[in-house]
């Protein structure tokens, strides 16, 4: 099993999920957050003669999700596919190993709790 944390700009996220359900990947949870990468923020227009302002952390949502091996890479094409704009700040993807999972009601684990 691997865990996929993915950060996106939040007006690509319906696309992602909804793209991620018709493939059958449908455990995520999604968090609002702030951040900055290489893009370091953007510069924004103050109020009429206050000239201009660098706002530096940006919105996004992180998308977490837990899938089988075999899935990881078919989740990572819809993300990257959904997510991308062509421009700087469309977000990242990072892949950890886990070594378990366990459902709390049935307690199933590995492959079978997801």
């Amino acid at each position: 099993m691997e865990k996929i944390e993915a950060i996106i700009r939040p007006e690509r996220l319906n696309l992602v999920k909804d793209a991620l359900a018709e493939a059958g990947l449908v455990g995520l949870n999604v968090t609002q957050v702030t951040g900055r990468g290489t893009q370091r923020g953007i510069e924004v227009g103050g109020p009429r003669g206050v000239g201009t302002y660098t706002v530096d952390m940006l919105p996004k949502v992180k998308l977490e999700m837990v899938v089988r091996e075999d899935q990881t890479q078919q989740a990572i094409d819809i993300i990257c596919e959904n997510a991308q704009t062509g421009n700087i700040g469309d977000g990242k993807i990072f892949i950890s190993p886990v070594s378990n999972a366990i459902r709390i009601r049935t307690s199933e684990q590995g492959d079978q709790a997801l």
